[in-house]
């Protein structure tokens, strides 16, 4: 038997795309949206509909909507009578590129982001890129957030062509479709080779030590950002931090097209002006961030840990900056 985890914005909006699937008229819970959402409050209220309907092991929960909807329904099956079946049907561009694949889960607890939470494995995730076309603008470039950072672990070429789109024509949008699966593929990757993020797999933080922070803040603040925002941004720092740690010495002979860091710094920048802006919050005091860097689930006792570039599609995934590099890449966040 199947039940439907989901909104009731996002069912309204996307059910008669599911209306042909097997889980289309079971059992359904609608939970509010937004990130303020993502508790343990609410993965509570996913166990008792569970046990409402006398859901088993052998039942399958159906997660339909964007990454707060993945993580929440994901780690509530994992942990229903230790561990139910669970189907991702992502309806947004980040879902469908981050948190759709791979097997994390998670809520938010004591105000650090997914600070509790499994590797549990969706049993499928069925992937309509046709979604996209619908969805406004913010969670369109929330999602292009993510797959910019797919293409810095992947190949020159794929760098270009993302960020080189211009997502505010309808012939840009289009053309990001077919790269919906390669974004996908290069995490899928990734993620086969270092299931439980041993080594590789946290190649795909990149971005999110700062993010997460930012992200956290900004929350707590009154002012929330979609997640692939502040993943831009953190990217932005975690760049010129890879200048600060690992230098520019420019092109590898064995990528004869690779930009340089410095040069990749500032198309990201410019990518980062013309779509996100600058983040909305008040880090006059720096210590406030870095006191929730500290906290972040990936640090280890040699210090807050990043994932930086070397160069495109080759990352430095234990790197412990010294703690007055990492100031001085937030500074140059907020200046630029």
């Amino acid at each position: 038997m199947y039940f439907v985890l989901t909104t009731s914005s996002i069912w309204q909006l996307c059910h008669e795309s599911f209306a042909d699937q097997p889980w289309a008229a079971s059992p359904r819970l609608e939970i509010p949206d937004g990130e303020q959402h993502k508790t343990l409050a609410t993965v509570e209220r996913i166990w008792q509909f569970l046990l409402d309907h006398r859901a088993t092991r052998d039942d399958v929960l159906v997660c339909v909507g964007g990454g707060v909807i993945c993580d929440l329904g994901g780690f509530a099956a994992s942990t229903y009578k230790r561990g139910m079946p669970h189907i991702n049907v992502p309806t947004t561009l980040l879902a469908m590129v981050d948190a759709a694949s791979g097997g994390k889960t998670g809520f938010d607890y004591a105000g650090i982001k997914n600070a509790i939470g499994t590797y549990a494995q969706p049993l499928d995730t069925l992937v309509i890129p046709s979604l996209i076309v619908s969805l406004p603008p913010r969670e369109l470039l929330s999602g292009y957030g993510e797959m910019l950072k797919h293409a810095l672990l992947d190949t020159p070429d794929h760098w270009h062509q993302l960020h080189r789109l211009d997502l505010e024509t309808e012939e840009g949008v289009q053309a990001l479709m077919p790269l919906i699966a390669r974004s996908r593929a290069v995490k899928e990757r990734i993620v086969a080779a270092d299931p439980c993020e041993q080594g590789l797999r946290r190649a795909l933080n990149l971005g999110h030590t700062v993010g997460h922070a930012l992200e956290a803040q900004m929350l707590a603040g009154g002012h929330p950002a979609p997640h692939g925002y502040c993943v831009v941004w953190g990217m932005v720092a975690a760049l010129y931090l890879s200048i600060l740690h690992t230098g520019d010495a420019g092109v590898s002979p064995a990528v004869i097209e690779s930009p340089s860091l410095r040069t990749v710094l500032r198309q990201l920048e410019q990518t980062m002006l013309r779509y996100y802006g600058r983040p909305v919050c008040n880090c006059q005091d720096q210590s406030q961030l870095l006191a929730l860097m500290q906290q972040d689930k990936k640090n280890t006792a040699a210090g807050i840990r990043f994932t930086l570039l070397r160069q495109i599609g080759d990352p430095l995934t234990d790197a412990t900056p010294a703690p007055q590099d990492i100031a001085a890449a937030i500074e140059y966040l907020f200046s630029i």
